[in-house]
């Protein structure tokens, strides 16, 4: 699809003002995104299942300007406290997304928004956080413009999220999202997310996400600059290659409910996603010695009771603990009894499986 599709055209900008409100979620990636090009542009395909309670309330309050349009005019507000901080990063993507919405320097922008979950957890809040604010903004263009069907909406809404953190174009819908140009999935792009189009075994259906909270502090390192870590470096074509693959893979996997296949693809691409970071240029440990104990007391639970519990992690120390729904009780007394010990202050989330963002 042709970028240029994204950019309205006769769009009347009208003597408009109100207030706007959606959530959105978090999302995991089962085989990862990692290394990208310009604009926002993957450098391998990937999949996520949306989550449900991990999610970002956004509500945007805007007003027509009168006059001093040269630049964009907007305020930060996280859990009703003002962020100055955050705004040079809502300057970069209005920047980015000035051209396909147009009207963005009409208008002032109050951005009101809290998070379900802790700032700085590990959790995806950027992908959560810019689906949000996409929407939000494109509730605006269908107001300017209400000719534009929902499947527009959506495709758009995503692309405008993906040029303000990428991940966050596959937040706006549920349950599995692929992301990234794939010969096996149809409708699939390396601009948007599309929701996975296929079936989807029982065994997938609901399934659930325990977030072990290891290390709430800051990123070690960004994942801007994480990802710009790959360019260069000496393994980053066969990983490019191998999540190709493990896209085909899941395909099949998702289709047969094959729980131990699943089990092995999901750690592999946990562990390869950390095993490029150590062994880029600079290098990052981005683990915990929590995390490793965690990993291996659930490799030995799940050895000890043949249950079907996998763990998946994204660029940090935190765990996220996968597992079917009927399993669920075993599970969680496990967490509560033997992993909790290695969060920090206790402290996990539980999740599941969600099906995207609602206006709210």
């Amino acid at each position: 699809m042709p970028i240029n599709k994204f950019i309205p055209t006769n769009l009347s900008i009208k003597e408009i003002n109100g207030t706007i409100s959606w959530s959105s979620p978090s999302n995991i990636a089962l085989v990862k995104y990692w290394g990208k090009k310009e604009n926002q542009i993957p450098e391998n395909q990937s999949i996520s299942f949306t989550l449900d309670a991990c999610k970002t309330i956004t509500k945007l309050t805007y007003s027509k300007r009168e006059k001093n349009k040269e630049n964009f005019s907007f305020q930060v507000f996280l859990d009703r406290v003002h962020k100055p901080d955050f705004e040079p990063k809502i300057t970069t993507f209005f920047t980015r997304i000035e051209q396909y919405l147009p009207f963005l320097k009409e208008f002032y922008f109050k951005i009101e928004t809290e998070n379900t979950f802790p700032h700085s957890s590990g959790i995806a809040s950027s992908a959560s956080g810019m689906s949000a604010l996409a929407l939000c903004l494109m509730s605006i263009e269908k107001e300017l413009n209400p000719e534009i069907t929902e499947e527009d909406f959506i495709k758009k809404a995503s692309f405008l999220a993906r040029l303000g953190s990428g991940s966050a174009c596959r937040s706006l819908e549920g349950d599995l999202v692929v992301w990234g140009k794939h010969d096996d999935i149809e409708g699939s792009s390396d601009l948007f997310g599309v929701k996975y189009p296929y079936k989807v075994h029982e065994n997938f259906k609901n399934y659930q996400d325990t977030i072990l909270l290891v290390d709430k502090g800051e990123k070690q390192v960004s994942s801007t600059v994480g990802h710009g870590l790959m360019h260069g470096h000496p393994f980053a074509q066969e990983r490019f290659k191998q999540a190709d693959e493990n896209i085909t893979k899941i395909k099949a996997i998702l289709e047969s409910g094959d729980l131990d296949a699943f089990i092995a693809l999901v750690e592999s691409e946990a562990l390869t996603l950390h095993a490029m970071m150590m062994t880029s240029m600079p290098y990052f440990i981005l683990m915990k010695p929590n995390t490793l104990e965690i990993i291996n007391k659930i490799w030995s639970f799940r050895k000890e009771t043949g249950l079907h519990i996998s763990f998946t992690l994204d660029a940090g120390a935190n765990v996220h603990i996968l597992y079917p729904e009927n399993e669920t009780k075993a599970i969680i007394e496990f967490i509560k009894t033997e992993l909790v010990a290695y969060c920090q202050n206790g402290h996990y989330i539980c999740d599941r499986i969600g099906f995207g963002a609602k206006q709210l």
